[in-house]
């Protein structure tokens, strides 16, 4: 089965849990505006509240301020609301119908392998609620309630891609039809993997208790030009070929991090600052991250100070959204014989 029958569309997603950082900008939120601009997608993003309560119960008032302020960083950092649909998932209510039509499709023992399942549940799986089992099989709903063509992962993604994959391909076989599409991944980018400033080989997340580790969507400039000179490195120089990364994971995350907030290769980085010591470098990555970053925190600042005005938009995205998944999962219903 081809694409070509399907209107080329992206859908994205993240969870709102708080704590944005330069992570979730370079790994997902500047690549959404990248695809937005390009201009050959419709391109939908989603606040994916429903799947912030698979884990744990959420404070009902920290769970709006999450999703608010994610919506707030989506829209300071580019995303248009003129331009793309931008939605909370909970607002239309197709994503959950499909993803109970998805739940008699997918096969107990493919969600009993997602790394996630593994990694969340641990040892005490029979405590973990069914909602943190089933939740890939909602994923796949986000994406295919909209027909959506194009998903922009990170690695740890991909395999929750394939099990929607697999999902579409056994609905379409099942019934003999043709009409979800195999989704595909866009993976790229020199930065889909921000990891610690303070530790190279694991990933920069909020949840690490250093503030130091991380920059924040929320910090001034003064606080990320700080961060980035307080970074950890190592002694040797930057090399001038990508091969001179290799085993050196601080240098290759500074790397990185420049690479993608100035739109160049690693290999274009290491022509012009190869040689140069880490002295040298941090300023430059500093003035640089200061550059980029500070007016998006700049703008959330202003935008979570009407949150009226989110709320607004949210609810036009909603109504987009709905022109597009309502017939879609209209004709599903069809497909597997329900009446009305």
């Amino acid at each position: 089965m081809t694409d070509t029958q399907f209107t080329p569309r992206v859908f994205s997603g993240i969870q709102p849990s708080g704590g944005l950082t330069l992570g979730n900008y370079l790994g997902a939120m500047k690549r959404f505006v990248d695809m937005q601009e390009e201009g050959s997608f419709q391109t939908v993003y989603c606040m994916v509240d429903l799947h912030a309560i698979t884990a744990k119960l959420q404070d009902p008032a920290t769970l709006r301020h999450n999703t608010r302020e994610l919506a707030a960083g989506f829209i300071a950092a580019g995303v248009d609301p003129a331009k793309s649909i931008l939605i909370n998932q909970s607002q239309v209510p197709e994503h959950a119908q499909l993803a109970w039509i998805f739940n008699c499709v997918a096969r107990m023992g493919w969600m009993g392998r997602m790394t996630q399942w593994k990694d969340k549940a641990g040892k005490n799986a029979e405590a973990a609620s069914l909602g943190l089992f089933a939740y890939p099989a909602l994923m796949a709903a986000d994406i295919l309630i909209y027909h959506a063509t194009h998903v922009p992962v990170g690695e740890d993604q991909k395999q929750h891609l394939e099990l929607t994959r697999d999902i579409a391909t056994k609905f379409n076989h099942d019934y003999g039809v043709d009409f979800f599409p195999l989704t595909e991944p866009v993976i790229e980018g020199a930065a889909t993997r921000v990891m610690s400033l303070r530790d190279g080989s694991k990933k920069m997340s909020k949840s690490d208790p250093s503030d130091a580790s991380r920059i924040n969507l929320t910090d001034d400039a003064d606080t990320i030009a700080k961060k980035i000179r307080k970074a950890k490195t190592d002694p040797d120089a930057l090399p001038s070929e990508i091969e001179g990364l290799k085993d050196r994971p601080e240098a290759r995350n500074l790397v990185n991090i420049y690479a993608a907030l100035n739109d160049q290769t690693v290999e274009q980085v290491l022509a012009d600052v190869g040689g140069q010591q880490f002295g040298s470098f941090k300023p430059l990555l500093a003035d640089l991250a200061v550059a980029k970053m500070s007016p998006i925190s700049t703008r959330m600042a202003e935008l979570m100070a009407d949150t009226a005005e989110i709320d607004r938009i949210l609810a036009h995205g909603a109504t987009q959204a709905r022109e597009i998944t309502a017939p879609i999962l209209k004709k599903t219903y069809e497909i597997v014989g329900m009446v009305g």
